[in-house]
């Protein structure tokens, strides 16, 4: 296998076919995050609620990979409704600072289910 799956404590669980997270070539690509408990059923609420659910899950998948949101180079993050973009900015700051990671965010784009998922890339670097 050309990459290792991240897997551990308190990673979330799927029933969707994909990893958490694998690892290569000196990166950790956390795929999709969701509002989800750990049985990976989606967990409703206001936009502040799942992009913080949202935001720890990714926190405990890079945990297991022995990273933290320091180490993240690039951000991909889907928000449903255009509306909730000056909260979203405001939040992603108390998570990320500066230097900020690369950064790209999709609006109008997860059909009603959820109001916020997030995908990152983080850079291992001589950790293992």
């Amino acid at each position: 296998m050309p990459f290792e799956i991240i897997r551990g404590a308190g990673v979330p669980a799927s029933h969707l076919p994909f990893s958490p997270a694998t690892a290569a070539g000196g990166f950790v690509f956390v795929s999709g995050q969701a509002s989800v408990d750990d049985s990976g059923a989606i967990v409703s609420g206001n936009f502040e609620s799942e992009f913080r659910r949202s935001l720890e899950n990714v926190k405990r998948i890079l945990a297991a990979a022995g990273l933290t949101l320091a180490d993240v180079v690039q951000v991909r993050s889907y928000v449903d409704n255009p509306k909730d973009l000056p909260e979203y900015n405001a939040l992603y700051r108390e998570y990320f600072s500066e230097p900020f990671p690369a950064r790209a965010t999709i609006v109008n784009c997860l059909g009603g289910a959820l109001k916020y998922e997030i995908e990152v890339i983080a850079w291992r670097g001589g950790k293992v």
